[in-house]
């Protein structure tokens, strides 16, 4: 194990050991050694005093209330670029459930390990003599997959009411089971998140949006009696049947997509954007006697509105906003393909912008797993992707030219008129036989040779390029729809 721990993690601990004091890996970097999964971060505790790990330690700094010392080092990586360096301490009077009124250092490696959230999280590790200290059991938790609270779980949920996400968000992220005992106290403190930042909530909700499984993380945010002080809305969408198209109701429908989108190692914009694309149908389901079955018309409109509220109150930035909420209002942008114009897709593809329009489409693919179909791109979708390629295609026209009628006006003194149209034409029939001519230095002599020509003889060459245009057209259209094996 020894060789997964980073030089630099190492030598920070060995300067405090030859100083005399403690040095031990502890949190999550110890957890997922112990997993054999790769740490984020590294975290070492110690039983020196903030002012004695300064000293220690050139470049460093004390950034927060709790002691932390961050060791800067001369690594390339990231993650090792500052390595934290924290005193034991005990923590007490947690009046805010959030943060402790009092932090006292000079305590011992138990005490520190007393006051974590839960046991897989309270064992150290010592990086050169790899002794693990592990007075609460974690190491079988670990085995066991479990996630169990240290102590007495009401008492860590009262100290900071945030745990009880974190505990949901850990269940995701390393597909443990929680324990009992731990549930019983999350649900009986649920209340208390109401008094925690929603921008504490949010960054928990992203991590467990990011984990490998986040319906589980909902599922459990849900049942935990949590999910009302996260994202309310989702709650209206349990048990709201759909129509025939579906499967399952709108909640489940819900999970299943955001699942296919980290199932796809996906970014949380498509995540995000597919747990609330459908959020607007249980304010819009309205049964139809013509149909025999439920609508829910103008649902991603109001789904829009609705997204934009939920990210602004969870403090989510303005331009992540904007684009889950331009991929929301758009996501029933899908149709026929035999019937749809290029130019309502070209719409489609200003309303959400040529940077997102391929969210928009990996967004249908999640609501279409949603649904409980198995394939995910079925031969219209396929059509209707190489049609988005199509007019995101850039045209072959003369504005590819390195010369304009402009220039070539001002070089010549002609006037506008039909001939200037046919040298451009002309011009450009020269350029896509070979492109290194697309140069001003080649392209405007041919342009004062053509304009000395007749307009019955400029205008062969003019149709000469036409023709090669509308060729290279073809075979570019052809190349794009036999990629999407529509062709």
């Amino acid at each position: 194990m020894r060789e997964d721990i980073p030089a630099p993690v190492r030598n920070v601990a060995k300067v405090l050991r030859e100083a005399g004091f403690d040095a031990y890996l502890v949190g999550g970097c110890t957890r997922d050694l112990m997993l054999s999964r790769a740490p984020k971060d590294w975290d070492l505790t110690t039983n020196a005093h903030p002012d004695q790990i300064v000293v220690l330690f050139e470049n460093s700094y004390c950034n927060n209330d709790y002691g932390t010392v961050g060791v800067v080092t001369e690594s390339e990586d990231e993650k090792l670029k500052v390595v934290e360096v924290t005193p034991y301490r005990a923590e007490s009077g947690y009046s805010d459930a959030r943060r402790p009124d009092e932090v006292r250092f000079g305590v011992s490696l138990q005490e520190d390990l007393a006051r974590r959230d839960f046991t897989v999280n309270a064992i150290a590790l010592d990086p050169e003599s790899l002794v693990i200290i592990d007075p609460f059991g974690g190491l079988d938790d670990l085995n066991a997959k479990r996630l169990v609270a240290v102590g007495v779980a009401q008492e860590r949920f009262a100290e900071d009411a945030l745990r009880m996400m974190r505990a949901v968000r850990f269940a995701a992220e390393l597909d443990f089971v929680i324990d009992a005992d731990t549930m019983t106290a999350i649900f009986a403190n649920a209340e208390n998140l109401k008094r925690i930042s929603w921008e504490r909530i949010r960054d928990e909700f992203t991590k467990m949006l990011m984990s490998g499984n986040p319906m589980q993380g909902i599922i459990f945010l849900e049942k935990l009696g949590l999910l009302p002080y996260v994202m309310p809305e989702l709650l209206d969408s349990i048990k709201i049947e759909q129509n025939q198209a579906h499967a399952f109701d709108v909640y489940e429908h819900l999970l299943r997509s955001m699942q296919h989108a980290a199932d796809k190692g996906w970014p949380l914009i498509l995540r995000m954007a597919a747990l609330l694309h459908d959020v607007g149908k249980p304010a819009t389901r309205r049964f139809s006697e013509e149909k025999k079955d439920w609508t829910f018309y103008s649902h991603e409109v109001v789904g829009a509105k609705m997204a934009k509220v939920i990210l602004d109150r969870m403090k989510y930035p303005k331009d992540f906003r904007d684009v889950a909420v331009k991929l929301v209002r758009w996501h029933m942008f899908f149709s026929d393909p035999d019937q749809i114009t290029l130019s309502a897709v070209r719409r489609t593809i200003r309303n959400v912008g040529e940077e997102h329009i391929h969210d928009l489409l990996s967004l249908r693919i999640c609501d279409r797993v949603g649904t409980g179909r198995p394939k995910e791109q079925p031969f219209r979708f396929r059509t209707y992707k190489a049609m988005v390629d199509e007019a995101l295609r850039d045209p072959i026209s003369v504005k590819m030219l390195k010369i304009d009628g402009s220039r070539i006006m001002a070089i010549t003194g002609e006037k506008p008129g039909p001939k200037l149209g046919h040298t451009l034409l002309a011009l450009l029939e020269e350029v896509l036989d070979d492109p290194a001519k697309n140069t001003e230095d080649y392209l405007e002599p041919r342009a004062e040779m053509y304009m000395t020509l007749d307009v019955e003889e400029l205008a062969k060459f003019a149709e000469a390029g036409k023709e090669k245009r509308n060729e290279l057209e073809a075979q570019e259209k052809k190349d794009i729809r036999r990629k999407h094996k529509v062709g």
